[in-house]
């Protein structure tokens, strides 16, 4: 791990370096995407997080007036976030009355310290979340990148990709949108790995379904709730959302995304098509023709409209359809399909873009690599936001 600064880790990744900025971090502690609520401090406490404070984004500590509970005792006062516990005393914290109130420090990597000293040697109870993030740091760095896109990325590309010729800007898209394939391939194997096909199966199908702010909270009603118990259970929706019923994101989410109705679309699938990971696994994928065919070639040749009726009612009996059926497609089905077929590859990159932000698609126009031929789909729009990701490295600037 190579160190830019004390607010942005790089790290390498599966396909290449990304970048982990601190502020990364204080959304993630934010909206709770982590595992373990108690949680057991680096002392070996316990800790509960009742609220994570009010976000102070000017200076002094990360989180003002959090709600915590730690070995039983409710306990009120500011948290502060770095990556690593000794950027506590390279900012010299200790030494600041600002920090005087911090009651909890949370760091992203281990460390070999149980607490952190604050001001007149007092011990302040330290919790390392790394061990706790259900998803790799590159997705929540990947997530991340999509929020920031409208805002930084637009200008860049069409001053950078646009003043490419058309065949090395396709070119350039299709080799970033194929590392990104790797990495959710490898992701997917590991999965399978350690759950089995079922339960890998039913359990990203569920974080799909969690959309972006709620992912973390359906991986823990998959875990809570094997795939046997949706087969089988009544009354089964209401104790899963009930059970992370102060932890679900709903502010800002479309009702359509709400999460109860996501895990009521997910019960209506499972009734309807029950053995359908078994029915995943044997699906009968075609070979795509070469890599230069376009897409719309390849649409007509495979009939994917018809294909996509097929996965439609075959895998998930009518529950899911539109974009967020090509997007369980995309981010489910295909990587794990590769698990044992590779090739299904070209099926990923030429499929519908799924549930895609709309400046991604009017940043490819507007570069140029959206045709007749060459509509808009699933590769082109992951390998911009691949390309971006590389631009931040580049760079070497914090971006959010």
């Amino acid at each position: 791990m190579q160190v830019i600064e004390s607010k942005l880790a790089e790290l390498q990744g599966l396909y290449g370096p990304f970048g982990f900025p601190e502020r990364l971090l204080q959304k993630i502690w934010l909206r709770g995407e982590y595992l373990g609520n108690p949680a057991r401090l680096a002392d070996g406490r316990t800790l509960r997080v009742l609220a994570p404070g009010r976000w102070n984004q000017l200076g002094g500590p990360d989180f003002r007036l959090a709600r915590l509970e730690i070995d039983g005792r409710r306990i009120i006062g500011d948290v502060e976030l770095h990556l690593r516990e000794a950027d506590w005393r390279t900012h010299a914290h200790a030494v600041d009355p600002a920090y005087d109130d911090v009651v909890l420090h949370v760091v992203l990597f281990p460390t070999d310290s149980t607490t952190t000293v604050g001001c007149n040697g007092r011990r302040i109870p330290l919790l390392v979340l790394l061990p706790l993030l259900k998803r790799g740091l590159e997705d929540y760095a990947e997530d991340d990148v999509v929020e920031r896109f409208a805002n930084r990325a637009h200008s860049r590309a069409l001053e950078v990709l646009g003043a490419l010729p058309e065949a090395e800007r396709y070119r350039r898209l299709q080799q970033e949108a194929e590392r990104r394939w790797k990495q959710k391939t490898r992701y997917a194997a590991l999965r399978v790995q350690r759950l089995g096909w079922r339960e890998a199966c039913h359990q990203t199908a569920l974080e799909v379904l969690g959309y972006r702010y709620n992912r973390v909270a359906m991986l823990r009603v998959a875990a809570s709730w094997p795939l046997a118990v949706w087969r089988c259970g009544d009354g089964l929706v209401e104790a899963a959302y009930a059970s992370e019923l102060d932890r679900w994101s709903v502010q800002g989410v479309r009702p359509a995304n709400h999460p109860k109705r996501r895990l009521e679309q997910y019960a209506r699938w499972v009734a309807a098509v029950p053995d359908w990971p078994e029915r995943l696994g044997e699906w009968n994928w075609s070979t795509p023709a070469g890599e230069t065919v376009a897409t719309r070639g390849l649409r007509n040749e495979r009939s994917y409209p018809t294909l996509r009726k097929r996965l439609c009612q075959e895998l998930v009996g009518g529950a899911l359809g539109g974009s967020r059926l090509d997007t369980m497609i995309c981010d489910a089905w295909f990587p794990l399909a590769a698990v044992a077929n590779e090739a299904v590859l070209g099926h990923w990159f030429h499929w519908y873009p799924g549930d895609l932000p709309p400046h991604l698609g009017r940043t490819l126009r507007q570069i140029g690599v959206i045709s007749r031929c060459q509509p808009l789909c699933h590769g082109l729009a992951q390998g911009l936001l691949g390309w971006w990701m590389a631009q931040e490295r580049v760079l070497g600037v914090e971006l959010g």
